[in-house]
């Protein structure tokens, strides 16, 4: 398995309860999938998370 296009997401039992979070952020993968399956825009996220670059999550 080629790890490298996963570097953005990341596993730590410490964070989030071991669920792959945004760069070690707390803000989880699933988080953004839902709110893309939400129909939430990319601006709209980056107005939720500001710390986050739209790159970020594989949007932009």
């Amino acid at each position: 398995m080629n790890t490298e296009q996963f570097d953005r997401i990341t596993l730590n039992p410490a964070v989030m309860g071991g669920k792959p979070c945004i760069r070690g952020m707390r803000v989880t993968a699933g988080m953004i999938v839902d709110q893309i399956g939400a129909g939430i825009s990319v601006e709209e996220m980056l107005t939720d998370y500001p710390y986050l670059k739209s790159e970020s999550y594989f949007l932009g």
